[in-house]
């Protein structure tokens, strides 16, 4: 993690009371019996406060990063943390979290060469590396179980299951013309070609265009199948079907009513637009839009998880009615889980792959992080259906 950073004393002392009096009261450095939760170990407890004193949560992660602390649970450490994540500061001393806060760099905004940037410094990193973790479908998104809790080996035909249920939502069938916006690297595209589909799918990542035209040649679907890097903003025509699968949470924030313009705009009539979202409590949406967090420093610039109740108000504003709306957080627990456990069992892989212990560690965190998010009901992950107002004669607005 390179030079320790100066917090200052002041700085430092705040913060040390603060976590020690929070790490405490949550029992996780000095549990009072053996069948007590989870415990966080210091390693090197000076420079853990410093690093928080000086960057707040951005601090605690680049601390974990350092090896300055571990869980003997990782996920149940961060679970206890989320769950009191609105109280771990007294209430009298909250006005003093600004002190900590970061602005969002101006450089994550998502123009249409930001966007292309920020999704080229995660979805770039190398097909080689989301492989050793995910299953052979390739699909970076939240599965759907036949039932909890799952093994590795149900992973690929719950992703299935979860592309099955979009694809039924959006209606597709023989001769729909559908438009995918955020590739991933192909399954869901070759999934609805072989329903018979016709399908144009869009991504910014050169990586992914490249690796799921191979997947698409190879499953003898190029005459149904398009795969072009273009943004969103970009796309024309008119499609039966638009499937966003955990795109949104990359969008940000000022583009939100771009993003769903543009849906409302490449509806045809009677088409619906079929996303799956990531969400989280608006006022916590709203607290995190305006700080820079260690996920958008280190893992996915420039990108804002969204409320439900964003999406659903961007998206009237757009034009779009919300029709239907379910959550399965559990499952994306558990997919992150499973994910996580793949990870740490191929690090050799990994480090052969280029990567060093510091990635590896800031990679397990964010798995871990995510994760104690659905646990601890901090996140949840919806399956959404937006369409066209109908307008008075009838038609489609």
């Amino acid at each position: 993690m390179g030079r320790l950073p100066s917090a200052g004393a002041a700085r430092t002392a705040v913060a040390r009371h603060l976590v020690c009096r929070a790490l405490d009261r949550l029992g996780l450095t000095t549990p009072a019996d053996a069948a007590a939760g989870p415990l966080l170990t210091l390693h090197d407890p000076d420079a853990f406060h410093r690093r928080i004193g000086r960057d707040g949560l951005i601090g605690f992660g680049e601390s974990y990063m350092a090896g300055e602390w571990d869980g003997d649970d990782l996920v149940g450490v961060l679970t206890v943390l989320a769950g009191h994540v609105d109280d771990l500061v007294p209430h009298a001393l909250r006005r003093l979290r600004g002190a900590w806060a970061h602005r969002r760099p101006a450089s994550d905004r998502n123009t249409v060469e930001g966007a292309r940037r920020n999704v080229h410094r995660h979805y770039d990193l190398s097909n080689e590396l989301f492989a050793t973790f995910l299953d052979p479908t390739l699909t970076y998104s939240s599965a759907v179980f036949a039932s909890l809790p799952a093994g590795a080996e149900d992973l690929s035909a719950a992703q299935h299951r979860k592309i099955d249920r979009l694809l039924d939502l959006a209606g597709t069938g023989p001769g729909t013309t559908l438009l995918e916006i955020g590739t991933g690297w192909g399954e869901l595209a070759v999934r609805a070609a072989r329903r018979g589909a016709r399908v144009r799918t869009v991504t910014l990542s050169r990586e992914q265009r490249d690796l799921a035209l191979r997947r698409v040649a190879e499953a003898g679907l190029r005459d149904r199948v398009t795969v072009e890097l273009c943004d969103y903003r970009r796309v024309d025509g008119t499609y039966d079907a638009v499937v966003s699968v955990e795109m949104i949470e990359a969008v940000g924030a000022a583009y939100w009513p771009a993003y769903f313009r543009a849906l409302h705009r490449l509806l045809a009539p009677g088409g619906r637009a079929v996303l799956q979202a990531i969400t989280m409590p608006h006022e916590r949406m709203l607290h995190t839009a305006r700080t820079h967090t260690w996920i958008s420093k280190y893992v996915f610039p420039g990108g804002l998880v969204p409320s439900r109740e964003a999406i659903a108000r961007h998206s009237a504003a757009a034009g779009l009615s919300l029709v239907h709306d379910t959550g399965y957080g559990e499952h994306y627990a558990e997919t992150l889980r499973l994910w996580r456990e793949r990870f740490l069992g191929r690090s050799a892989e990994v480090s052969a792959l280029g990567f060093d212990h510091v990635f590896r560690r800031m990679w397990e965190l964010y798995l871990a992080y995510s994760e104690a998010g659905f646990r601890s009901r901090y996140l949840d992950v919806r399956q959404l259906v937006l369409t066209g107002r109908t307008t008075a004669d009838g038609g489609t607005g």
